[in-house]
């Protein structure tokens, strides 16, 4: 009897059941951008990448925080390290938060109650 083990012993050349660098995105990936005055520039444009194409990692530890973790993270990556601080600076009530984030996913095609992981079915 032989038992297999849980690391790969297939050699490059042989058979693979999913090929990753094969996935494309089903969606155009264009950035979001919003406008967000400050006392300097009434007309700041903050330009954030689109949420599917953002780094999955920070982001699944982050919701370990909860939403309001995942959020901000997903902001904090989507806008990178630059604007992220520059939109801090300015103070911005959760009404505005909400209504931002709502139109970040819509733009990426993410209505609210779906899920990240959603099979879209």
């Amino acid at each position: 009897m032989t038992t297999r083990t849980a690391t790969n012993n297939r050699a490059d050349d042989e058979v693979f059941d999913f090929n990753l660098n094969a996935v494309e995105a089903e969606t155009d990936l264009r950035p979001f951008v919003f406008l967000w005055a400050s006392k300097d520039n009434p007309n700041r444009r903050f330009t954030m990448q689109h949420l599917e194409s953002l780094d999955a990692w920070p982001l699944m530890e982050a919701a370990d925080n909860g939403d309001a973790g995942a959020m901000a993270a997903c902001f904090r990556l989507a806008m990178g390290k630059e604007q992220w601080a520059d939109f801090r600076k300015t103070p911005l009530p959760q009404y505005k938060l909400k209504a931002l984030f709502t139109e970040y996913r819509k733009h990426s095609g993410q209505e609210l109650g779906e899920s990240g992981a959603s099979s879209g079915s």
